[in-house]
C-alpha cells in the first residue's frame, strides 16, 4: 500500500518496528542488551563522542535483525518449501546479524571497557 503523506508513512514505518518486537525473539534481546549498554554508559558518565559509537552500534544490530526478518519473510513467502537457495538466503541474513553482534561485543568492549576498568578496580 503507498502512503499518501508523511504521517501515513511515519503510522506504516513504526507498524514494521512494532511487529519486530512483537514477533522477533532477537530483537527483544538485543533491546535489552542495549537497554543494559545504555544503562552502564550512564553509569560510566561517557563522552559525547563514545555516545555516538555506541549509538551507531546498537543502530547497526537493530537495523540488521529487522533487514533479516524481512529477508526471512519473503523467502517464506515466495518459497514455502524448503530450496537450497532460499536457505543461502536466511543464513546469510542470520549470519550478517551474528556479524554484527560480535562487531557490536568488540565496540563495546573498547569503549565501555577502560572506564569499567577503572570504576571497577579504582584505578
Amino acid at each position: 500500500m503507498r502512503s499518501r503523506n508523511i504521517l501515513e508513512s511515519f503510522r506504516f514505518a513504526f507498524a514494521g518496528l512494532w511487529y519486530a518486537l512483537r514477533t522477533q525473539r532477537n530483537t527483544r534481546i538485543h533491546l535489552i542488551i542495549a537497554a543494559a549498554t545504555i544503562a552502564l554508559g550512564a553509569w560510566l558518565n561517557l563522552a559525547l563522542t563514545q555516545w555516538a559509537v555506541l549509538t551507531l552500534t546498537i543502530g547497526f544490530v537493530l537495523v540488521s535483525e529487522m533487514l533479516n526478518t524481512v529477508a526471512e519473510t519473503l523467502v517464506d513467502m515466495i518459497s514455502p518449501e524448503y530450496h537450497p537457495l532460499a536457505k543461502i538466503v536466511k543464513d546469510a541474513t542470520a549470519g550478517a546479524v551474528l556479524l554484527t553482534a560480535i562487531v557490536s561485543i568488540i565496540v563495546g568492549l573498547l569503549v565501555l571497557g577502560p572506564s569499567l576498568w577503572t570504576r571497577v578496580l579504582g584505578e
